[in-house]
């Protein structure tokens, strides 16, 4: 099973004992003892240290990682060699060592070969050697090849670590770990954002083990993730040889609650999937390449992806190009949000089908319905001003018309509140009038009222009357300056997080079958926001 390693870079030997301790109680399997940071090299200090890993009821790893390989050891490398090999004689279970020194030494070979007992003499080694190589530029194309040549050596367990440009990187890296792993324990990562993939998958893969840190900000190399991250976010424990993937699918990512949504949503109704954030750079051949080599590997078990800014236009043209199902209003709106995988037989998942939806219209309608239960009223024929003329406008106000609601849009920009009225039938009138406008329900689709920005206002507050519905799809902060004071004028409010969580549900229905979590998803949300906004 592949286990979980926490690297300790602390520049004392006190401070690392005590990283010991944390990352016991943080649930590592494995630590990493990083030599290179430390200030003292003593041997007294070594002796300390390996003294206290030995009380750790994990396996340990100990490096002295040169600077040419993303370390801090840059002096003397007799010296380098006997700190690694006084440590592997006091307790060590692995030595990690560069492939390249170890090629261009004969004496290194030796010496690090006695310590971790390379002769073959026995099967089951007190130390093991771990021989790894670096690239903090790009990922090669030759993976398989730079993992053959590693295991042509007389190591234990062989490490690969590359820096991934593109989240296909991380793809090839698990394509050359899967390989890899069937002859000879592997460590296969890809560096940087767009490597978490490889990351997280790292046990779906049988990798020997992937590297979390102690906590933010501690990472020994790009693109760590935390172990609490890993084991609460990523449901790391319950990740399986079988476990479906699934995605949020845009540029920027990082900043994305999805993951922590559908996660806990997953692990609430005992479904076997782990969801992830998946950089994908703009261009729509970066698009295709990603989500086509995931569908081309059918052992990756895409099963679906939500799809955010700027990829909602590529989604449908995906969808389209495979001649996948398209949701009739989504194809409409002319984006979509929601990728849907269903495999076939065949071993390049050439007979794969795909579906592309929109659930931002439905969570928003969603959001609506609930808000006028109660109210004698729905939106068939509901007077509807719409604020705004953006991308989640032309969602909202398509699945308005649909439901048979009268919408008048109001946008800063007339000719495209116009136009976006004239391909939904729609009336726009200009921005400036929005302080007469006569409706029923009142959605707002522009940022006006995101957080920074809390005390602006989409709306005068002397438009507002009582008998109104007022929704704002502004979600951060949940109760924004609209609200409050629409509520104070007695509108029924229906915030941001409604929509987001029922867009959220609705995907999760298309890809599990089954109800969604939505008081959790909602709690979720929250917990969040409020985390961000400390």
């Amino acid at each position: 099973m592949t286990k979980l390693c926490v690297p300790l870079t602390g520049a004392t030997c006190e401070r690392m004992m005590e990283d010991l301790q944390a990352a016991q109680a943080a649930g590592a399997d494995m630590v990493e003892l990083r030599l290179d940071y430390l200030h003292d090299h003593s041997e007294l200090a070594i002796r300390s240290l390996m003294a206290a890993a030995d009380r750790f009821p994990g396996e340990v790893i100990v490096t002295c990682r040169l600077a040419s390989e993303g370390g801090h050891w840059d002096g003397d490398e007799s010296q380098r060699v006997s700190l690694i090999e006084l440590a592997g004689l006091c307790g060590a279970d692995y030595i990690d060592f560069e492939y390249e020194a170890w090629r261009r030494s004969a004496n290194v070979r030796q010496k690090i070969g006695l310590v971790c007992e390379i002769d073959g003499q026995t099967d089951r080694p007190r130390r093991r050697l771990i021989l790894s190589k670096h690239d903090f530029e790009r990922t090669p194309t030759n993976l398989d090849t730079v993992l053959a040549d590693l295991r042509a050596e007389p190591a234990h367990v062989v490490k690969l670590a590359c820096k991934a440009n593109r989240a296909t990187d991380a793809v090839r890296m698990l394509d050359a770990l899967r390989v890899s792993a069937r002859t000879r324990p592997t460590i296969a990562l890809a560096m940087d954002e767009p490597g978490i993939v490889a990351r997280v998958l790292a046990r779906k893969f049988g990798a020997l083990l992937t590297f979390a840190s102690l906590e933010a900000g501690r990472e020994s190399a790009p693109g760590q993730l935390g172990i609490e991250q890993m084991r609460s976010l990523y449901r790391w424990d319950a990740i399986l040889e079988d476990t479906f993937v699934y995605g949020v699918i845009g540029c920027p990512v990082a900043h994305s609650m999805s993951p922590a949504i559908m996660n806990a949503s997953f692990a609430a109704a005992g479904h076997n999937g782990v969801y992830l954030p998946l950089r994908i750079e703009p261009p729509y051949d970066d698009f295709a390449s990603f989500v086509g080599g995931c569908i081309a590997r059918p052992w990756m078990d895409l099963r679906g992806c939500s799809v955010t800014i700027p990829h909602k236009e590529n989604l449908l043209r995906f969808v389209a190009e495979r001649e996948g199902d398209i949701e009739p209003l989504a194809a409409r709106i002319g984006a979509a949000n929601t990728l849907h995988v269903e495999p076939g037989s065949h071993e390049d998942g050439s007979d794969a089908r795909v579906a592309a939806y929109n659930t931002d219209y439905r969570g928003a309608m969603d959001a609506l319905l609930s808000g006028l239960n109660g109210t004698g009223r729905d939106l068939a024929d509901a007077a509807v001003a719409v604020l705004g003329a953006g991308g989640a406008s032309r969602a909202i106000v398509a699945g308005l018309v649909d439901a048979g609601a009268r919408v008048t849009l109001y946008n800063r920009t007339a000719q495209r509140a116009a136009q976006l009225a004239e391909d939904f039938g729609a009336t726009a009138l200009p921005w400036e009038q929005r302080d007469r406008l006569q409706a029923d329900v009142v959605v707002n689709c522009t940022s006006m009222g995101m957080w920074p920005d809390v005390d602006d206002s989409p709306l005068p507050e002397a438009a507002l009357r009582t008998d109104m519905v007022v929704f704002d799809t502004v979600y951060n902060p949940i109760e924004t300056r609209l609200l409050r004071e629409a509520r104070l004028r007695g509108c029924r409010v229906i915030d941001g997080v409604a929509m987001f969580v029922g867009q959220a549900a609705a995907q999760f229905r298309l890809w599990t079958g089954r109800a969604a979590p939505t008081n959790l998803m909602r709690e979720v949300v929250v917990r969040e926001l409020g985390n961000r906004n400390a």
